[in-house]
């Protein structure tokens, strides 16, 4: 009998492994992995010995799973954020922790105390962002970092309908991935970089812009706060599930080479099209696979190193999974689900509160549990309640009360009474 190990590795120990790997074939130095993975060459070694010796999970971090020796006790966290709220709400971390240590004796980083509070949702001390106008060197290797963004220009000039060019060109070699879509949003992000994945692989790093395709523009709402994460976006959960770094770009000219690249197109594609006489998305879409073939042909450059640090494109059906809108909804008391405006009927036997909803790029839609699919059918029209009839009431007569009802009865007062009032 053969007894399989699963370990369940984050995305970036699946990035390490996949560059630790490349170190074992010989296609990429430690000294250029540790660049790669921002490590030092001696914690590089270190993780290539682990991995001759137990294998991939041995790039797991030894402290999953347990409390840090390092953590501050929650009584002391609570003394302070108490202290901090009464005394120096409007004070910034690094004044306040020099008073707590000077007028209290507790002593913690001013960046404890700032993540502490972002946790919290206080972020009018946030320090200021400082604009970067440094130039940045290519990256070496293909694959290791590539640039997407949407330009949104008339491309048909008047042929057609306006439409958006999302495009991947990556850093390292300058390679072009294109596509044209009727709007930037989540869809064609997700369909976009399925195309781009299946025909190149996975890169390390996307870097885009701040779109809400890409950013999640909401405020962390009090679970995210407790548990310290960050909103991400529908593409930004995919591609963290996936194992992919997203940067986002600050200003247009952090990403300036697909800036550049639009600038190139809106002024060489726009005559190309024109020339053949194209004003449908569907036409524009196949003249873009013959036309970059050939712009890639002239225009890319050889990377400094020859190492392809893509990984291979996972299964169909796990990409298909990951590369879709998941939605939570709430399984009520008779198996039915909401969704979209819809009622659907569930008949897979669960025992859950709630329900994931994936709406596939290809249209269909999937309900899920923990990953199993349940079984289900929308529920075309509500059932209608009829109506009771109501029934008619008779008129009823009215009641006359009989003389010697205590109502018709009046309270006077005494004969001498009044006599003793009119007298006066």
């Amino acid at each position: 009998m053969i007894r399989e190990d699963r370990v369940t590795m984050s995305g970036k120990e699946l990035r390490r492994v996949h560059v630790i790997r490349h170190v074992l074939d010989r296609k990429l130095t430690q000294v250029k992995a540790a660049t790669v993975l921002g490590l030092s060459p001696r914690q590089v070694r270190r993780l290539v010995t682990r991995v001759r010796q137990e294998g991939d999970g041995g790039l797991v971090h030894r402290g999953r799973g347990q409390p840090s020796n390092r953590r501050i006790p929650e009584g002391h966290k609570t003394k302070i954020l108490r202290l901090y709220e009464t005394r120096y709400g409007d004070f910034g971390p690094t004044l306040a922790v020099e008073k707590l240590a000077e007028r209290h004796g507790l002593t913690l980083s001013d960046e404890t105390l700032r993540r502490w509070l972002r946790g919290r949702g206080i972020e009018h001390f946030a320090r200021r962002k400082r604009p970067h106008r440094a130039w940045r060197v290519r990256k070496t290797h293909v694959g290791e970092l590539v640039q997407l963004d949407g330009s949104h220009h008339d491309w048909f000039e008047g042929r057609g309908p306006r439409c958006v060019l999302l495009a991947y060109i990556d850093d390292a070699s300058s390679r072009v991935f294109a596509r044209f879509y009727t709007h930037e949003g989540t869809i064609p992000a997700m369909d976009s970089f399925q195309r781009y994945v299946r025909r190149y692989g996975l890169p390390l790093a996307l870097y885009t812009d701040r779109h809400s395709t890409y950013q999640a523009p909401a405020a962390p709402t009090i679970e995210e706060q407790l548990a310290g994460v960050e909103p991400t976006s529908q593409f930004g959960r995919a591609l963290h599930e996936l194992g992919v770094e997203l940067i986002a770009a600050h200003s247009p000219h952090a990403k300036g080479r697909v800036e550049r690249l639009f600038k190139t197109f809106q002024d060489r594609l726009v005559k190309e099209l024109r020339l053949a006489k194209i004003a449908t998305l569907a036409a524009a879409n196949h003249f873009l696979d013959d036309y970059l073939s050939r712009y890639n042909r002239r225009f890319t450059v050889p990377p400094a190193q020859p190492t392809d640090l893509h990984r291979p494109c996972p299964a169909r059906g796990a990409l298909d999974r990951i590369l879709c809108i998941k939605t939570t909804r709430a399984l009520r008391r008779d198996w039915t689900v909401a969704h979209n405006g819809q009622l659907y009927q569930v008949h897979t036997n669960v025992r859950a509160r709630q329900v994931v909803m994936e709406d596939r790029l290809d249209g269909t839609l999937r309900m899920t549990h923990r990953g199993h699919v349940l079984a289900y059918h929308p529920i075309a029209a509500r059932p209608v309640r009829l109506a009771e009839p109501r029934s008619v009431s008779r008129r009823h007569r009215p009641v006359t009360q009989a003389r010697t009802h205590p109502w018709r009865k009046r309270v006077l007062p005494p004969r001498e009474f009044l006599a003793a009032a009119d007298s006066t």
